[in-house]
Order: C-alpha cells, then sequence, then structure tokens
C-alpha cells in the first residue's frame, strides 16, 4: 500500500492549499443553493407580515402577502420551501388541519399558480391545530394524558390527502407516530397519489433547539412536553431504527432533526442506508447565530456557510434552513 508519508520527497499537503483555484479543485463538499429548503410560516389574516422576535429576519405571513416571500424565494433560485400554517381556530383534535381550505392547503394552491416549478413541501402534523399543542388527539394512559398514537394515523393520512389535493409536491410528516409513514403511503396510494413522495422525519429528538420555533408557530404544549414521542436526544442506534423502520414502510426521504448536535446520526444513517438524507438547521440553532452576530461576535457570512458545508460533509443532500435566503445570496455573490 501507498505510505504518501513515506520516503523522499516528503509529503506536503499544504501543497494543495496553496492557491485559491487549486483549493477549489480540491474541495471535497460543495454547497450550492441545490441543496436549500426554505421554511415558511403561513398565519391566518390579512396584509400580515410579522417578524418572529427570537427568530431575526423571519416572519409570519397572511397568504394575500405570501406571494411577496415567494416572489423572493423564486428570484434567489431556491429550489423548494416547506410550509407550516398557523390556524385561526384550534381545537382538541386539531380540525383544521383537515380542511381542504385549510391555512396549508390554501398556501399551496397560491403557490402552485404563482409559481408551478417551485418544489412545495408540506409539514403534516396537528400540533400548530391542536388547542393543547401536542401532535394528535389525547387519551389517558397510566393517568396521564398523551397523544393516541393509532387515533391520530388515519388524521394524518386524511391531512395528506388534502395537501396532495391542493397540489403539494412532497408530504413530510413529523409527528413521529408509530406507523405514520405506513398510514399516509396507503392513504395517498389509495387516493390516486402513488407519485407523491414523503419526507420522514424519521430521526427527530426531542431537543431544546426548538424553542423559537414554537413561538413562531404557536405550537407550545399546553401542559407536559413531547419526549413520549420525539426521540431521546442520548439515542443514536434508535436513529438507525426509527430510519429503517420509516423506509420499510415507504418513506422516500428520511430526516434528522435538529441537525448541527446530530451529525453523528446523520453521518450513520447515509453510510447505513444510502438514500437521501434531509437535515432541519432549526430554529434554535439559527437564532443562537443570529445573536452572536448582532453582537458582532462572529462573521456571520463565515459560520453560516461553514455550518452548511458540515452538513454536506455529514452526507446530508437536503438541508431546511432559515438561512436560505441569506446562503442563496452570498452563493450567488460567490
Amino acid at each position: 500500500m501507498f505510505d504518501p508519508t513515506a520516503g523522499y520527497p516528503t509529503h506536503r499537503p499544504r501543497r494543495l492549499r496553496s492557491h485559491p483555484r487549486l483549493r477549489d479543485l480540491a474541495r471535497e463538499n460543495v454547497l450550492t443553493r441545490d441543496d436549500l429548503i426554505y421554511p415558511l410560516f403561513v398565519y391566518h389574516g390579512k396584509n400580515i407580515s410579522r417578524e418572529i422576535p427570537s427568530m431575526p429576519g423571519q416572519r409570519q405571513w397572511s397568504l394575500d402577502r405570501l406571494p411577496e416571500l415567494i416572489d423572493q424565494v423564486v428570484e434567489l433560485k431556491i429550489p423548494g420551501v416547506m410550509l407550516f400554517g398557523i390556524p385561526e381556530h384550534k381545537d382538541a383534535h386539531g380540525s383544521a388541519a383537515l380542511r381542504d381550505d385549510g391555512i396549508v392547503q390554501e398556501a399551496v394552491r397560491l403557490i402552485k399558480k404563482r409559481s408551478p416549478e417551485l418544489l412545495t413541501i408540506t409539514d403534516l402534523c396537528f400540533c400548530e391545530y391542536t388547542d393543547h399543542g401536542h401532535c394528535g388527539p389525547l387519551h389517558e394512559v397510566a393517568g396521564r394524558m398523551d397523544v393516541d398514537n393509532d387515533a391520530t394515523l388515519p388524521k394524518l393520512a386524511e391531512q395528506a390527502v388534502s395537501h396532495c389535493k391542493a397540489g403539494a409536491d412532497v408530504i413530510a410528516p413529523s409527528g413521529m407516530m408509530d406507523g405514520m409513514v405506513r398510514a399516509i403511503r396507503a392513504g395517498l396510494d389509495g387516493s390516486g397519489f402513488t407519485h407523491i413522495p414523503i419526507m420522514a422525519y424519521s430521526s427527530k429528538f426531542a431537543s431544546a433547539y426548538y424553542g423559537p420555533f414554537r413561538e413562531a408557530a404557536e405550537s407550545a404544549p399546553s401542559f407536559g412536553d413531547r419526549r413520549s414521542y420525539q426521540m431521546d436526544p442520548a439515542n443514536g442506534d434508535e436513529a438507525v431504527r426509527e430510519a429503517a423502520l420509516d423506509l420499510a414502510e415507504g418513506a422516500d426521504v428520511i430526516m434528522v432533526k435538529p441537525a448541527l448536535a446530530y451529525l453523528d446520526v446523520a453521518r450513520r444513517l447515509k453510510d447505513e442506508f444510502r438514500v437521501p438524507l434531509a437535515a432541519y438547521n432549526v430554529s434554535g440553532e439559527y437564532a443562537i447565530i443570529k445573536a452572536a452576530a448582532e453582537r458582532g461576535w462572529i462573521d456571520e457570512r463565515r459560520i453560516v456557510l461553514e455550518t452548511l458545508t458540515g452538513f454536506k460533509r455529514a452526507g446530508i443532500d437536503m438541508i431546511l434552513t432559515y438561512h436560505a435566503p441569506d446562503v442563496a445570496r452570498w452563493l450567488q455573490q460567490g
């Protein structure tokens, strides 16, 4: 076997770093705009473009103002968006999520009419739609209230079909219910949507990094937490098992969420399954960088690009990030 450090002349790794164009040629991983998916928050009401205080630069948009944002996304050549909806009315069952004229359904129709080529992915869950903030209807288990897993499955399938009727290109279930991918796949196939892929939040951890999102989506639980259905941050083997289950049930893309603290999980999933892998660069990760940049403690552009390039190095193919517009501009500038 060739040993580059043996013999003469001595191997000098710095030779390949000596010229900027040579560094470009030797680069192993390259971040591009084609890697980006931009999460959007669609809010009930009219004439709303409201900044989210804990996520500087991010806003809640009403349907009548959404075209402004979509035009920006298209102009920046960001290939896709992920939609989250905040309805006017919430109840214990999240009924507004199932309405064909629901907030996400109407947003999908608007986007597909205005920019048909923009990949439109819809988050599939009930936490934004329930008055208790959990990811499905509740029942009592051992003296405490918890999400009724099996009662949630047909509702997820119904929600998925409704989104597809509106024109969604990809369905992304995030509730971490056992059997959700199988139920959604059966629902889609039975309704003629066999061509619609599922991007499963397969390894979604019960993370402290979600805090700002819960303000943005108005989805904080009114009691307890979500650790009975989201994963323990200490577990890596379990993440592999969860992904294997979702793929066996019909998932086309698997996701790790959050991203930054779980790059070891991402690398394991890519090495194990060799399927398209997404990661969600979540609100807390975004807010930390924004807060430090506002104080002048870091170079925001360099930190963000380095972070997202690290995602690529870990094997991640699709990056859901609130930094997407800035990254698209920076990459365009070169």
